[in-house]
């Protein structure tokens, strides 16, 4: 215990959708504690599944704001019982599960600068909230708010150039219009408005915190060149809204120091500086310590891939967030609906049921499959929208099937080619120094890596991202402390364990793929032009988080 006193330290802290979570990590980038508090089994009281509610209508999703409240009371008064050495904490910073938004009651402003400290947060902070229930980016019943909102910009595509994507239900705008057309005497009693993020930030600074810009271009508000709200975007979702908004800070602002309430409960110093928290992703980008060029890549459920911008090109695919470590920077986030399971499907009906064979299948097959291609689509894809499985000979005939190896490596090729035609599209570009971080069950699978290493040409690692936006959130507390020296992120964790190396490209894969890209491309733009669309918007689903490569958030 002597020793861990002496640990100088950042506290990273993760609001997720099915719990709390703390780390503690010290000066030598070490994480030398960790807790969390599960919603729906430390805090049964709010029954909650998977950490929400789900209401009837089978759209709206919610989660109770005092279960976040008293979740963090039970994890620090754990620390506490622990012995953890709370004056040793420099600065903390955390991530809030990304569009969620807290609507504080007016009047919250003086409960927060006022908490006694004899009592729990959750205590005093109950009658605080004018929607006690919030809405969460699981929720999917904003689609008239969202046509209203692109409606006002001038369309889609408008919106995305704007704020970085076009109109999505989960996004915060359009979840605060439907707050305010259905339930207007709730939004005129709000006093302010968070994310996630910033009414956990709040919580900690005893004050209202600001929105940062990277979790704030996740609401179809900010307008990501500038980093201010689009007025536009404001009024046509709600009155008055900008000054229930605040003013957005850079990701890496300090926003004030710890309030008065942890120094006295806990034993918090005074000079416990709060780095702006900011969206889970934007957390896991940092956790993953990705810099300019690199790629993180999820291979879960779902695969998404997380992009280091710098002249991002927004499009109606995807997402492009201001860049929570590099201010002049951007990140994209492209999230495919047919990963691990579509895998394991090919893998059942193509390899007998066995990743051996089917890692065999890819070693035995060539670099471009003889000019065969796939797209395989079980259910309805987000990037880009097309459902089935469409073959395609090497002269562009439509097949009904492939030899089973063919199918394998048809499969994985083309799953890696959507993802590096669409992360070119929003502007990415393969750089000498590109690396490609791989995380998620398919991970570990070399021959799979290999695919990928190849389609991108650019070398492939695999990293630890156990508790990524958590950690990623105390790297983010040091670079804030740092970052008025003009310190780079890089810098600052440059201690941190490096990722390992797993794959290579082939000599000669750049000239096979960069032949097949453009083929592949304008085989998907046919798939597309003969689809016909659904009559209503689809609903987009959220990217999983890196941290949890089989669910999202």
């Amino acid at each position: 215990m002597a020793e861990r006193a002496a640990r100088r330290c950042c506290l990273g802290w993760d609001f997720s959708t099915q719990q709390v979570k703390v780390v503690a990590v010290d000066a030598e980038l070490n994480v030398f504690y960790e807790d969390s508090a599960h919603f729906d089994r430390d805090l049964l009281e709010f029954g909650t599944q998977g950490g929400v509610h789900v209401h009837e209508d089978g759209l709206t999703v919610t989660s109770p704001v005092l279960m976040w409240v008293q979740a963090l009371d039970i994890i620090l008064e754990r620390m506490k019982a622990s012995g953890f050495d709370f004056s040793q904490v420099l600065a903390l910073s955390g991530a809030g599960q990304q569009h969620g938004s807290v609507y504080w009651k007016a009047g919250a402003s003086q409960v927060l600068r006022s908490l006694s400290p004899d009592l729990p947060l959750h205590k005093q902070l109950q009658a605080c909230f004018s929607i006690s229930d919030s809405p969460v980016w699981m929720d999917s019943s904003t689609t008239a708010q969202c046509r209203q909102l692109e409606a006002a910009v001038g369309g889609a595509q408008a919106l995305s150039c704007l704020t970085g994507s076009r109109a999505y239900e989960r996004f915060t705008g359009n979840q605060i219009a439907k707050i305010y057309q259905q339930n207007p005497e709730a939004y005129s009693h709000t006093e302010r408005i968070s994310l996630v993020s910033s009414f956990a930030a709040s919580l900690f600074l005893g004050s209202y915190s600001p929105i940062d810009c990277s979790d704030g271009s996740g609401m179809n508000l900010l307008q990501i060149k500038d980093k201010v709200w689009s007025r536009v975007c404001l009024a046509a979702c709600a009155p008055h809204l900008e000054e229930k908004l605040g003013s957005p800070v850079p990701s890496c602002s300090v926003v004030g120091a710890i309030s008065s309430y942890y120094v006295q409960r806990y034993g918090f110093p005074p000079g416990c500086q709060v780095v702006a928290f900011t969206g889970d992703n934007p957390a896991s980008l940092a956790g993953m310590r990705l810099e300019e060029g690199d790629i993180a890549v999820s291979l879960g459920t779902s695969d998404t891939l997380f992009l280091w911008l710098q002249e991002p090109m927004p499009a109606l695919e995807g997402h492009i967030f201001c860049n929570p470590v590099g201010s002049q920077h951007y990140m994209a986030l492209l999230c495919f609906k047919n990963g691990s399971l579509m895998r394991e499907k090919i893998r059942d009906e193509s390899a007998s049921c066995s990743w051996s064979e089917f890692s065999e299948a890819l070693r035995s097959t060539e670099m471009g499959n003889g000019g065969n291609l796939g797209f395989y689509f079980d259910v309805m894809e987000i990037t880009p929208e097309i459902i089935g499985r469409h073959r395609f000979s090497a002269e562009n005939h439509k097949v009904p099937a492939f030899p089973r190896d063919v199918e394998i490596r048809a499969l994985i090729e083309g799953q890696f080619m959507a993802k590096r035609i669409h992360a070119e599209g929003l502007g990415y570009r393969v750089m000498p120094k590109t690396k490609i971080l791989a995380t998620g069950g398919a991970s570990h699978n070399r021959d799979i890596l290999q695919v990928l290493a190849d389609v991108f040409g650019a070398p492939v690692y695999v990293i630890d991202t156990a508790n990524s936006a958590c950690v990623g959130s105390a790297y983010r507390a040091f670079h804030g402390l740092a970052a008025g020296t003009d310190v780079p992120f890089s810098e600052v964790v440059k201690l941190a364990p490096p990722p390992r190396l797993a794959a290579t490209p082939t000599p000669g894969a750049s000239q096979v793929y960069e032949a097949l890209l453009p083929r592949y491309a304008k085989l998907e733009q046919r798939i597309l032009s003969q689809t016909q669309g659904p009559p209503e918007r689809i609903p987009q689903a959220q990217a999983p988080l890196l941290t949890l490569p089989a669910q999202t958030h």
